[in-house]
């Protein structure tokens, strides 16, 4: 089953189970994989799907530090619930040692030999690690891996 097959399931259970709030967020999720749809008129596959969920969960946390740090309490409580919601689509996260190993193949692919080949390896990586790790650790672990 697809990933947007698995979504719209999980959609019709939470209405069945007059689930509002997963509801809501899951309906979300379909807004925004549909608006990308449209827009680029193209049919999303699980990586493009992947990729709009990563994108989402990253506004999420976003907003609750802010809601934290304005003492919104409640609405961070909202925003940590779609989080969970969000992440049940995601894969599995990668281990510490899966990075360094795809991140060491990469370096080997592009032959990279200092901090000037950091976007060579960077791409490389992305499509292995895409929604499994947080990219922004894993450009420390590259740029400590070509400086050192």
């Amino acid at each position: 089953m697809s990933l947007k097959a698995r979504i719209t399931e999980d959609m019709k259970s939470a209405m069945r189970a007059k689930e509002t709030a997963r509801l809501g967020a899951i309906r979300l999720l379909l807004a925004a994989i549909k608006q990308r749809e449209v827009d680029e008129r193209i049919e999303l596959d699980d990586a493009q799907i992947i990729a709009a969920i990563d994108k989402m969960l990253k506004q999420r946390r976003d907003s609750i530090a802010q809601f934290e740090a304005a003492g919104r309490q409640e609405l961070a409580d909202i925003e940590h619930f779609e989080v969970a919601v969000l992440q049940a689509y995601m894969p599995d996260a990668a281990s510490d040692a899966e990075i360094d190993a795809v991140v060491a193949e990469a370096v080997a692919e592009t032959g990279a030999t200092g901090v000037k080949d950091m976007g060579k390896v960077m791409a490389a990586v992305k499509s292995k690690l895409a929604g499994r790790a947080d990219m922004a650790l894993v450009s420390g672990r590259i740029k400590a891996r070509l400086v050192g």
